[in-house]
C-alpha cells in the first residue's frame, strides 16, 4: 500500500503554533483581569505597544475569530466569556499543568477508605489466577499465548494461556477547593492568586472531564466564605479582605456532610495565617498582627471537627515563611491531614500528584 504525503507546510505551522501561545497568553491575562475581556484585550494591545508581543499580530482579526469560534460575544457595549471560552480556560490550565509534571512528584499516600469503585483497564497484562472475572481476560493476547505454545493445528485455550488486563480501581471522592482570596495573595509585589485560580480550573476540568462520579465544589474565603460554581473561578479577585480560615473549612465540611461519598477531602490553597473571626455575635473580631490565639484556637477547633467528621484537610502553602508553617503543622498534626509547602510555580505539580494518588489503588 502508498501512502501520499503533502508538501510540509512550514508557514501554516508556524501559524498555527503562533495562533495558540496567542491564545494561551489570552487566556493567562484573563486570570489576571478577573474574566474582563476588554481589558486582557487592552493588556494585549498594550504588550504590542512595548514590542513584546510582535507588530506582525493582528489582535482585530484575533479578536474577531475569538467571536467567531464563540469564546466571547458583545454583550452591549462589553465583551463578554461565552461558557465555552470559560470551559477554553479551564482546559487550557489543564494542558498547562500536566505538560509540567515530571515524575516522581510528590503525595503518594494511602487512600483512607474505600467507597464505590470504578475499574479502568491499565496496558500491563498478567497471567489469569483463580478469582478472576472473565470480562477482565484479553482473548487476544491468550490465543496468541496459546499459539506460541504450539497449538496451531488444535487451537485450544488452556488456564496457562489466559492473559488478563490489569486494572485500576477509582474511589469516588467528594472534594472540596478552599482558595484563598484575601489580600495577602498579592502583597509584596508577588502574584499569588493567578497561578492559584490557573490550578483550581484545572483541577476542576480534571476532576469534571476525568472523574466525572466524583464532587467537586469550590469555596473561597475573605473575611467570610462564600460557594462558588465552577464557571465563575475566572472571574474570582482578591479583595481587601483578611483571612478567615475558619470559615472556610467550616463551609467546605458542612458542603461535605451532604455528600453521599465516603471519601471526602478538603484542598486549601492560602498563603497566610488566620487573621479574622466571626463571633457568634455576627461581629468580626480581626487582628493582622502575629498568630492571635483566639483566632487560632477557633480555627484548629474547625480542623478537629472536620477529622471527627472523617473529613482530610490538604493544605497547599504558597509561601515558606517558618513562622506561618507551624501554624499549618498544627493544624495538620490535629487533622491528621497533609500539608504541602511550594512555590506558587510548583502548585499544580502536588495537588495533581496528592490528589490522583490518594484516590487510586491497583488492583492485583
Amino acid at each position: 500500500m502508498r501512502y501520499r504525503y503533502s508538501e510540509w507546510d512550514e508557514d501554516m505551522i508556524r501559524r498555527l503554533l503562533a495562533d495558540r501561545d496567542l491564545t494561551r497568553l489570552f487566556n493567562y491575562i484573563l486570570l489576571q483581569t478577573n474574566g474582563d475581556v476588554d481589558e486582557a484585550l487592552r493588556w494585549m494591545r498594550y504588550l504590542q505597544e512595548r514590542g513584546i508581543l510582535s507588530d506582525d499580530v493582528d489582535l482585530n482579526e484575533f479578536e474577531q475569530r475569538l467571536r467567531e469560534e464563540r469564546i466571547i460575544q458583545k454583550i452591549g457595549d462589553r465583551n463578554q466569556l461565552t461558557p465555552k471560552g470559560e470551559k477554553l480556560i479551564r482546559q487550557d490550565s489543564l494542558d498547562r499543568i500536566f505538560a509540567s509534571l515530571k515524575p516522581g512528584a510528590r503525595g503518594n499516600h494511602a487512600i483512607p477508605r474505600e467507597g464505590s469503585m470504578s475499574n479502568e483497564p491499565l496496558p500491563e497484562r498478567r497471567p489469569f489466577s483463580f478469582g478472576d472475572s472473565s470480562a477482565d481476560i484479553d482473548f487476544n493476547e491468550s490465543f496468541a499465548n496459546a499459539m506460541r505454545r504450539g497449538a496451531i493445528d488444535n487451537l485450544g485455550l488452556e488456564e496457562p494461556d489466559l492473559s488478563v488486563r490489569q486494572t485500576e480501581s477509582s474511589t469516588a471522592c467528594a472534594t472540596v477547593l478552599l482558595l484563598d482570596i484575601s489580600h495577602s495573595m498579592i502583597l509584596y509585589g508577588e502574584d499569588r492568586i493567578t497561578p492559584a485560580k490557573q490550578v483550581a480550573m484545572a483541577f476542576a476540568e480534571m476532576i469534571l472531564t476525568r472523574y466525572p462520579k466524583d464532587a467537586l465544589d469550590v469555596v473561597v474565603f475573605g473575611d467570610d466564605a462564600e460557594s462558588i460554581p465552577v464557571a465563575e473561578l475566572a472571574y474570582v479577585g482578591v479583595g481587601p479582605y483578611h483571612t478567615n480560615t475558619q470559615a472556610g473549612l467550616r463551609m467546605a465540611r458542612q458542603i461535605l456532610m451532604h455528600r453521599k461519598h465516603l471519601n471526602k477531602q478538603i484542598f486549601m490553597i492560602t498563603d497566610g495565617k488566620p487573621s479574622v473571626i466571626r463571633r457568634s455575635s455576627g461581629v468580626l473580631y480581626k487582628n493582622p498582627v502575629g498568630l492571635d490565639p483566639v483566632i487560632v484556637n477557633r480555627t484548629l477547633d474547625e480542623a478537629v471537627i472536620c477529622r471527627k467528621k472523617k473529613i482530610s484537610i490538604t493544605t497547599f502553602m504558597v509561601t515558606s515563611d517558618p513562622y506561618l508553617q507551624q501554624f499549618v503543622r498544627k493544624l495538620t498534626e490535629l487533622n491528621r491531614g497533609r500539608a504541602y509547602f511550594t512555590p506558587p510555580d510548583r502548585l499544580g505539580g502536588y495537588i495533581f500528584w496528592d490528589f490522583i494518588n490518594n484516590r487510586r489503588r491497583r488492583l492485583k
